[in-house]
């Protein structure tokens, strides 16, 4: 038998729940949108982005039919960089809370620790989405205009760069997503970490020293299996739109690695969050 009482408590329970997450959202928009170093470095990542992507685009040349050259990921190459801006500014958005002591006003207006690690993830996502498009949209323009110029034409087998071909589509949609993934991945840590150079060093180290460590193993193997779990490596093959079949992981799974990647540090850092006083 149901029981009047009960289900109003549910019910006004399940209001507060999302009337928490509502003003939670509402904060950590206002503190992303008001900190003077977010929108640095959201400038920072898109130039760097789109920088690197133009420079890798003018010094690569194709002056034969059939040169191999990837031109998708050439014009995409400064995701590789922009991401550590990214990564930066997601630690900054945790670690600078600790520092100031602000985290004990943000857990004291909204106790549910959960709520407000959703929050975060959330308005973060949103920001990272916004300037990574731009990031990946801007670079893809440039590769248009600029890759001809270096012999990718018709007449070497390359079309102008479109988001109409499917595989530029994906390799386009793929790099936001990527972005947007390793700064969950950066707030996971950070929120676990607390420290932002610690934060930083290890997010940084995961990105760009795995691939490193698997260049030096020497069994062929072993060095697949490396690539195939590296967050950078696995992640950045969906920009792969040539000969995608000869990677250790297809371009999906890589950032479904990189996904896991996020969730696990984000998993820890709620558990974490949970556990510890502020």
């Amino acid at each position: 038998m149901s029981h009047p009482g009960g289900t109003r408590a549910t019910a006004t329970a399940g209001s507060a729940g999302r009337g928490d997450l509502g003003r939670a959202l509402r904060a950590e928009w206002t503190k992303l949108r008001t900190a003077g170093d977010t929108g640095r470095l959201l400038l920072l990542a898109v130039a760097l982005t789109v920088a690197v992507g133009c420079g890798t685009a003018r010094a690569v040349k194709c002056p034969d039919a059939g040169c191999g050259q990837d031109a998708v990921k050439l014009a995409l190459s400064g995701i590789a960089v922009g991401q550590a801006v990214i990564a930066v500014l997601a630690v900054l958005a945790v670690s600078g809370e600790y520092g100031s002591g602000m985290i004990r006003t943000t857990l004291t207006a909204v106790p549910s620790r959960i709520t407000v690690l959703t929050a975060k993830a959330a308005a973060l996502a949103a920001v990272v989405l916004a300037s990574g498009t731009a990031a990946v949209l801007a670079s893809l323009l440039a590769g248009r205009l600029i890759l001809p110029g270096s012999g990718f034409t018709s007449a070497h087998g390359y079309a102008p760069l479109s988001l109409a071909d499917g595989p530029t589509l994906r390799a386009a949609a793929g790099s936001v997503l990527y972005l947007v993934l390793v700064a969950l991945l950066a707030l996971g840590v950070a929120t676990a970490v607390r420290d932002a150079a610690g934060a930083i060093g290890l997010v940084l180290g995961l990105l760009y020293l795995f691939p490193v460590v698997a260049q030096v193993v020497g069994d062929p193997q072993w060095q697949r299996h490396l690539q195939q779990i590296s967050p950078m490596t696995a992640g950045l093959a969906v920009q792969v739109t040539v000969r995608p079949h000869e990677l250790p992981i297809g371009p999906w799974a890589g950032l479904g690695v990189l996904a896991m990647w996020a969730a696990a540090a984000l998993s820890a850092a709620g558990l974490l969050l949970h556990w510890r006083d502020a």
